[in-house]
Formats: structure tokens, sequence, C-alpha cells
């Protein structure tokens, strides 16, 4: 079934100044060749200041691109999902993998997002987390409760803990991971959050929940403790020493984009499961204390 497509506005900023819309568009949606956006172009689906561009116009900054995307057949995902908690300011709900959260990567109704709004319109997620990735996704019913919960979600405040199945067997019990995360070059998109030296302080408390030895392919079960909150951090931090998640299609065994054909962000193929959430309530200070049944995977490796 047909969505009904989506307006993508950016503003012009000046390191964009003088350079060719065409040559703009190919570079800022790497995923369509120049080749591709003439004939989008040629298709009258680009406007900057509201006049239909041709794709040879020198862009100015300040200038207002929209690339009106036609409505388009997205991707199946999950449609489904379990209430954990509701009142009258919070909604949790635990997430099941293959569901986006937010729009983008192809999806825009087929998103957690939309099937929550669907019954509760006011709601809105305080975090997110990736497409694969299951469990608990929290959302508020207020600004008031919005603007609390941001501000306290990467304090000690708010405490995260999430299940994920490594390769490998874990030499230690417990690690403390501090591996600055950053962009770093993407043959297919251009750039991926990643272990990168000059990137922002992250950190992350991993703890061994059990091993499974295996003459092909042990695994280690870790139970991750975020103490902040960079993109893809426990991907990138659990692979950074050594013990990417199986199944990863996207992080090798340095915390940086595999080398041969590396998969896409949203790709899944991987466990990982935010399991509890806890904090004071923003408006009651009551303590909320969730938890997410660990989806099937986990079961069959102990």
């Amino acid at each position: 079934m047909l969505n009904r497509g989506y307006a993508y506005t950016t503003i012009i900023s000046s390191k964009y100044h003088g350079r060719t819309l065409l040559s703009h568009l190919a570079s800022l949606y790497p995923h369509s060749a120049p080749q591709v956006w003439q004939e989008k172009l040629n298709n009258g689906e680009v406007t900057v200041n509201g006049v239909t561009a041709t794709g040879s116009e020198s862009l100015t900054s300040g200038q207002t691109m929209v690339w009106n995307r036609p409505p388009w057949i997205e991707p199946d995902a999950p449609q489904h999902f379990e209430v954990l908690f509701q009142d009258p300011h919070l909604l949790a709900v635990n997430k099941p993998g293959g569901l986006p959260t937010l729009p983008g990567g192809g999806f825009m109704e087929n998103t957690l997002l939309r099937l929550v709004q669907k019954q509760t319109p006011n709601a809105n997620p305080v975090h997110r987390l990736g497409r694969a990735t299951t469990g608990i996704v929290l959302f508020a019913k207020t600004p008031q409760v919005a603007s609390q919960l941001f501000a306290n979600w990467n304090t000690p405040r708010i405490h995260k803990i999430y299940r994920a199945l490594a390769q490998g067997m874990a030499q230690h019990d417990a690690y403390e991971i501090l591996t600055p995360i950053g962009l770093v070059p993407h043959p297919r998109i251009g750039s991926v959050w990643a272990a990168n030296p000059s990137g922002k302080p992250s950190r992350s408390l991993a703890k061994v929940i059990s091993r499974a030895p295996s003459s092909t392919a042990s695994t280690t079960t870790f139970e991750v403790s975020l103490k902040s909150g960079r993109p893809h951090q426990i991907r990138i931090h659990l692979a950074s020493i050594g013990h990417p998640l199986v199944g990863d299609p996207l992080y090798g065994f340095t915390g940086q984009p595999l080398e041969n054909l590396p998969g896409l962000p949203g790709d899944g193929g991987y466990l990982l499961h935010a399991q509890f959430l806890k904090f004071d309530h923003p408006i009651t200070g009551e303590p909320i204390n969730l938890e997410a049944a660990l989806p099937s995977g986990f079961s069959s490796h102990p």
C-alpha cells in the first residue's frame, strides 16, 4: 500500500553557497545517482524557494530546498507493540525487532511513532532504538514531561540496561568501555557513527551474564548499562573491545564499519534488547521500574 509521500525540507547553509542544485542533491541524498536525481528534477519533485527547479541552479545560502517525494510502498515491518506502562504523563512500550522508532530510511508509516500515535496522538518518544533493536521505548505525553526526561536522559537519574549477544569469549567478567564515538566515512551513505579517536566521549559498563563456548563460534551474553547516549553506542563499544554483536552487518572487531560491503545502520541480524529502564516519575516522583521480556532469540543462547 502506498503511503502519503513526504516533503524533505532543508535550508541551504553557507558552505554549499554556489554549488549547483543537482550536485548538492546527489551528495545530500547519496542513495540515488546524479542521473536519477535529474529524472526527479525533470518530474518536478524539487523546489527552491517555492519554484520548481531544473537542477542547474546555483544555490545561495538561506534558500529553502524541498524534495517532494511521491508516495511509495514501504518495506514491511511489524505492526504491533506491547504496552508496558501508561498513565496521563507517560507511555512505555516494548518495541519488536524490525520496526523503526522514527521515520527514515524508506519508512514513514511503518514506524513505532505512527503506530503509537494512532492510539495516543500526543505521545512522542523521548529516545529511539535502532530498527533491529528490541525493548523499551519511553514516550512522553506532554511537553513538560518530555523536557524533564530529555534533560535527565544521559544522567545517573535514568538507568538503562540492555542485553546483548556478542561474538567470542569474554576474558573478563566486566568492562568499562570509554571508546569515543564519531562520524567516519562509509562507502554507501557517506558517513556513519563508529569508533573514532576524535569523537565524543562515551561510556558503557558491560557485565558478562553467560558464556557459550563453541569450536566454531563462541558467544558471550552481556548486560550493558549506558552512561552516555551516542548513536549505536552498544554495538560500537562491544565491537571496539573485540566482541561485535553476533550477526551485526555493520560493525567489525574494532568498532569500525566492516570493510567488505558494510551494512547500513538499520540492517538487522543481531540481538540487542533494551531490557530495563529505571527512573523517578517526572511528575509524581514515584520510582518507575520497567522491564521488557527478552525476545525468543536470547533463550537459545543461555
